[in-house]
């Protein structure tokens, strides 16, 4: 069943562009925002994507490609 409209509690997720070594991009990459954050910033972020894309890998019988950047969806570049 469907949930209402405004019942997903906002900032549960903070998205990210990922671009990868072969020069590919992925955009709107979401990770839980209770991993960022503190000391790290948004260092925890890339290690829980290379997760998920390790998965994707095993599924797909490719071999996970190396993030390059990792960049906040709509973030300023300086």
């Amino acid at each position: 069943m469907a949930k209402k409209p405004g019942t997903n509690p906002k900032g549960e997720f903070v998205f990210f562009d990922v671009v990868y070594e072969d020069g590919s991009q992925r955009s709107n990459r979401r990770v839980p925002a209770e991993l960022l954050g503190g000391l790290d910033k948004d260092e925890p972020a890339r290690g829980f994507l290379m997760e998920q894309d390790r998965e994707i890998a095993e599924k797909s019988g490719r071999p996970p490609l190396k993030i390059e950047t990792l960049v906040r969806t709509g973030a300023k570049k300086k």
